[in-house]
Formats: C-alpha cells, sequence, structure tokens
C-alpha cells in the first residue's frame, strides 16, 4: 500500500506542474498579443490628435490676420481710396 501512496503524489505534482506551465505560456502570449496590439496602435495612428492642433493654429492665425485687415482698413488712407472706389463706380453707373 505504501508504494500506491507515492505513487500518486508525483504524478498528481506532474500534472499540476504541466497545468502550471502551461497557464504561464498562455499568458505570456496573451501578454504578447497584448503589446503587439498597444504597438499596433501606436504606428499607425501617430498623429491622431494633429488634425486638432493643426486647425487650432489656422484659427489663431486667421484671427489675427482678420485683425490686421480691420486696423487697416480702418485707417485714414484706405478709408479715402475705398471710398474714391465706390463713388466712381456709381458715378459711372449715372
Amino acid at each position: 500500500m505504501d508504494t500506491m501512496l507515492d505513487a500518486s503524489p508525483p504524478a498528481a505534482t506532474g500534472i499540476i506542474d504541466r497545468m502550471k506551465n502551461m497557464a504561464q505560456r498562455a499568458n505570456e502570449k496573451i501578454c504578447l498579443l497584448d503589446a503587439r496590439g498597444r504597438l499596433r496602435t501606436v504606428t499607425e495612428q501617430p498623429e491622431s490628435g494633429l488634425a486638432t492642433a493643426e486647425y487650432a493654429m489656422v484659427m489663431i492665425a486667421a484671427t489675427g490676420f482678420a485683425g490686421l485687415l480691420v486696423v487697416i482698413l480702418k485707417s485714414g488712407t484706405v478709408e479715402g481710396l475705398l471710398n474714391g472706389l465706390v463713388e466712381r463706380a456709381l458715378s459711372v453707373a449715372n
């Protein structure tokens, strides 16, 4: 009877060890798949937020340019030129 009791634990231990090894290998493969997925996301979409930043820069530049145009158009020289242009256009129509 002693031989039967002695033979049983090593067999059970062998199965448990194999199951632990299988679980460890599965965990390693899952970690590799996760890392590959994360790397693919980073490499495929490196500029995902760039469009928003470019849009903001264009809006800032356009606002600055519009402000500059307002200042130029309100100056006396440009106002006189525009008034003369409109008066000539209206006098040609008469």
